[in-house]
């Protein structure tokens, strides 16, 4: 006897092939058998009938590593479908927290939830920490670039020595070990955007020769330092001279100066490739993104010494004068106050919602002098409005592209729900399927659940997920095409979205007519080296 059956489904095996009826019949966790109609017993059986059935979403770029750790449910994930999530990115990772890096995730973990204690220090504890709490769908993590930096000699603005750069390589090797799938940058953060591009290749050729995976946030989205293209031209230059396959995360033009650029950046992919490079990308379906006082306004060289640092430059008058400059110039850059949203804000939950430019009214102030008077408190987290709808609909139609949240594994009540957060946590792929391929026929459905499954699976090497087929894991979404929608808004973003009937993860299903049914399935995934 079977464990599961879904009948009657619409099958859209993952791989971009048309959709076809047919009947899955699960046990032990995995695909047993899929046919045209399954005449056997199941101690379950799903009726599937005028619904979609489709693997589960992998998001190939989220910051679950922490919120996971402190709830597992990872409700605004498998509410949309994702049933397995690549954590760690943008240069910043759970693990190692040890040195300088300690101190990050314990800020970060604050954030969420004050009580909660940091309990693992490198990779292997991580893992088996989340293994042991059991989350409700599938986790694998990177190991953060900036994460290893910070670990080994903090925040410091210069070179590693030859000494040191031996132990982040020796670092990044524990954590693929551990079973890591890889490295992630965030040159456009500190600590990793200290780092020349001679740097990152030493430590992309550790993960190349190991066969992980390099995710970049480029060094530069739109004119703070380098430039948007030559960013990505540096991007492209680590992988031709490292070996790395590389993902370029959330592909972007940032700021009104750079719209219209996304045709330049997919044509640049596309000669890397044609070079012979593993260079792709992923996206989120929104013309905002999401960010923070220190990512968005605040100069690479006030973040030198962390946090504590920042504070003492904000404390001199002089520093302090040069730091508001730069950050009105940073402001200029994303189009203005009225474009940044505040997020999360923990000392003051009631600037949620708010734009920069009512707080700095409500203060009787400039936008950046509110700005750094928040940051003296505690970060704040932004909703960005920069990028154009006519950017995002060119990157979402290239062939080469994926679907990434860039969100975290949050809630609507408990210790997650206590933020304004981007609606990408809550409704990205929905909304992919809903408002790109239904409602506006950017892609057609076929080639947006490829972009959500078989291909981030590929990319980052899953084995046995991603696709339809007999002998893989029964990770498994199945919707109405006609009704699937993201509910989550900028306004009210902490809404699940709607026409998602069944979410199984492993061969169980978590999510019936939009309910977590409070089990917990998930495996923490682990690359082999």
């Amino acid at each position: 006897m079977l464990d599961v059956i879904i009948k009657n489904g619409k099958l859209i095996d993952g791989e971009g092939r048309p959709s076809y009826r047919a009947d899955i019949g699960i046990a032990d966790g995995k695909i047993v058998k899929i046919s045209p109609a399954l005449e056997c017993e199941a101690a379950q059986i799903l009726d599937a009938d005028n619904l979609s059935v489709a693997p589960g979403f992998v998001d190939i770029h989220t910051h679950s590593d922490i919120p996971i750790a402190i709830d597992q449910r990872a409700q605004s994930k498998v509410q949309q479908g994702v049933t397995t999530e690549l954590t760690g990115h943008c240069g910043s990772s759970a693990a190692p927290a040890v040195g300088g890096a300690e101190a990050r995730v314990r800020e970060e973990m604050a954030r969420y939830d004050s009580e909660h204690k940091l309990k693992w220090q490198h990779m292997h504890s991580y893992l088996a920490y989340l293994e042991k709490a059991k989350p409700s769908n599938n986790q694998a993590i990177l190991a953060g670039h900036g994460t290893l930096r910070a670990a080994v000699f903090g925040y410091e603005q210069r070179e590693p020595s030859a000494k040191e750069l031996s132990e982040m390589k020796a670092l990044l090797i524990e954590c693929m070990q551990a079973g890591a799938y890889g490295i992630s940058t965030g040159l456009y953060y500190a600590p990793g955007s200290y780092a020349n591009t001679d740097e990152v290749i030493e430590m992309c050729k550790v993960a190349a020769r190991l066969g992980g995976v390099h995710c970049c946030h480029l060094r530069d989205e739109s004119d703070y330092n380098i430039g948007l293209i030559a960013a990505l031209e540096e991007a492209i230059e680590i992988s031709r001279a490292s070996g790395v396959s590389t993902q370029i995360a959330h592909l972007k033009a940032l700021g009104p100066r750079q719209w219209g650029k996304g045709v330049q950046l997919l044509q640049m992919i596309e000669q890397a490739r044609e070079e012979g490079l593993d260079v792709s990308f992923d996206q989120y379906p929104y013309p905002a993104s999401g960010s923070s006082i220190t990512g968005a306004l605040l100069p690479r060289w006030a973040q030198e010494g962390g946090r504590q640092g920042t504070i003492a430059m904000l404390k001199s008058p002089d520093t302090r004068k040069k730091i508001f400059d730069s950050m009105v110039e940073n402001l200029d850059r994303r189009g203005g106050a009225d474009r940044l949203v505040i997020a999360s804000y923990t000392p003051d939950r009631t600037l949620q919602g708010k734009s920069l430019e009512q707080v700095a009214q409500d203060m009787s102030v400039h936008p950046v002098e509110a700005a750094m008077r928040l940051l003296e408190e505690a970060e704040a987290s932004f909703v960005s409005f920069v990028m154009s709808e006519e950017d995002v609909d060119t990157i979402m139609k290239h062939p080469v592209g994926m679907v990434g949240s860039d969100g975290s594994c949050l809630a609507a009540d408990g210790p997650l729900s206590h933020t304004k957060p981007h609606p990408r946590h809550y409704g990205t792929f929905p909304r992919v399927l809903g408002k790109y391929a239904r409602e506006r026929r950017i892609i057609p459905l076929e080639e947006a659940v490829r972009k959500m499954t078989s291909a981030p699976a590929k990319k980052i090497g899953l084995l046995g997920r991603g696709v339809l087929r007999e002998g893989y894991w029964a990770d498994v979404c199945v919707f109405s095409a006609e009704q699937v929608e993201d509910r989550a808004t900028f306004e009210q973003p902490q809404q699940y979205p709607e026409g998602i009937k069944w979410v199984l993860v492993n061969g169980v299903v978590v999510v019936e007519d939009q309910k977590h049914k409070g089990v917990f399935p998930g495996h923490v995934l682990r690359k082999k080296c």
